[in-house]
């Protein structure tokens, strides 16, 4: 039977109405209408489907979505700034075609935000460390890994960068 939840997606809460077993995955897709969180494997090993709950990754197509209950959820739509610009993360995944089929992106980049909040001055192997749970169909690594360094430089740079009018660093 159906229950009324209540979830703050991307600075805005949702209420409606799910079932106890499916996954937020599902939910923000199906029910909410956010298509950005995309789902790979179903199973929680490709990593497509990671969003940030309480500002920490989490594989969506496995997580209940009655545990998102009350915890701020940021999906790839709260990642660019409140007027459409493109948060430092996303630019440099364009510019340096880190972005090839695309499916793996939404995942990559929420990842990547997590670390860098973490550690905006993660090295290479740090970052491959990190990221490592993120599959990228079109092995597009090399070019990933060089975005979220770039990013991560970015960002210390300019700590007013604002997701979803969150500041960065709390995102």
């Amino acid at each position: 039977m159906k229950e009324l939840r209540n979830f703050c997606i991307n600075g805005i809460i949702e209420e409606t109405y799910i079932e106890p077993w499916w996954d937020l995955a599902y939910v923000l897709r199906e029910v909410i209408g956010l298509t950005g969180t995309k789902t790979g494997c179903g199973t929680g090993d490709c990593g497509a489907c990671t969003v940030l709950i309480d500002g920490q990754p989490v594989r969506s197509c496995i997580y209940l979505a009655v545990q998102a209950e009350g915890k701020k959820i940021t999906t790839i739509e709260g990642v660019a700034g409140k007027h459409g610009e493109l948060h430092p993360l996303q630019q440099a995944f364009l510019d340096h075609w880190a972005i090839q089929c695309g499916y793996c992106t939404p995942g990559m980049i929420l990842s990547a935000l997590a670390l860098l909040k973490e550690n905006p001055d993660a090295t290479e192997e740090e970052i491959r460390l990190y990221m490592n749970g993120n599959l990228c169909r079109c092995t597009g690594y090399a070019k990933i890994v060089r975005a979220i360094v770039e990013a991560g430089d970015k960002i210390k740079q300019n700590v007013s960068i604002e997701i979803n009018s969150v500041a960065a660093t709390d995102a």
